[in-house]
């Protein structure tokens, strides 16, 4: 599924953000990515997004480097991976069930599929019935809860998160994360950055952390206590 080769990725003014990252992560996993402010958490999500290209070596998804893409085929490569952003990044002029349909509008689906499709995914995160509310009304989590929606609502493979619940306190930080746990069980591969050590610990999942651009650790094991939730 996920596939870097070498990968490096220097920023102008010769700041290297990754160096020499080889890793695999295989369709159906869960895993976390961690790592000290700074440590290439953002830089690798990116280049998964094809939000930015690496400097030297390979990133594939799902066999396919991303450095082969054109501009006009990046768009189209995109709707295989929903992203999860920190701050939500929400339209506040639009309801929830708009903001969760946007990416959907954008690929094309008529009404009546976005309507499904909308529905399913606010349902999946609890927020059924909240469609017409502006994100404004809602709590902290509940607009993450609307942004993991709208990553999820075009049903992509991958689904990407970039400190999902570095806003959150502990128990809705652990509510999103048991989210993602139920979105990897019906076959989504799951790839979260998130410097909450004891939070992940609490979880029975692959971690992989990095150390000033470089692969630091690679646990590729479940902890004890793996939620069942």
């Amino acid at each position: 599924m996920i596939r870097f080769e070498q990968a490096s990725k220097r920023y102008p003014g010769g700041r290297d953000a990754l160096r020499d990252l080889s890793v695999h992560i295989r369709p159906g996993e869960m895993v976390f990515l961690t790592g000290h402010s700074g440590a290439g958490k953002s830089t690798v999500l990116k280049l998964i997004a094809c939000i930015e290209r690496p400097s030297r070596g390979r990133v594939l998804i799902n066999s396919r480097s991303t450095s082969s893409l054109s501009r006009r085929q990046v768009p189209g490569f995109r709707r295989q991976i929903g992203i999860v952003f920190q701050d939500h990044k929400l339209l506040g002029d639009r309801t929830v069930y708009d903001n969760v349909a946007l990416p959907l509008v954008i690929a094309g689906h008529g009404s009546r599929e976005t309507g499904r499709r909308v529905r399913a995914a606010l349902d999946q995160v609890g927020l059924l019935g909240k469609e017409q509310l502006p994100p404004a009304t809602l709590s902290t989590g509940e607009q993450q809860r609307v942004g993991i929606a709208r990553a999820i609502a075009a049903r992509p493979p991958l689904l990407i998160a970039d400190e999902p619940t570095g806003n959150l306190d502990p128990e809705l930080s652990l509510e999103i994360m048991y989210l993602f746990a139920r979105l990897n069980r019906v076959g989504v591969t799951v790839l979260v950055a998130s410097h909450d050590l004891p939070l992940l610990e609490r979880l029975g999942h692959r971690r992989i952390a990095l150390a000033d651009g470089r692969l630091f650790e690679d646990l590729d094991h479940a902890f004890p206590g793996t939620p069942a939730a």
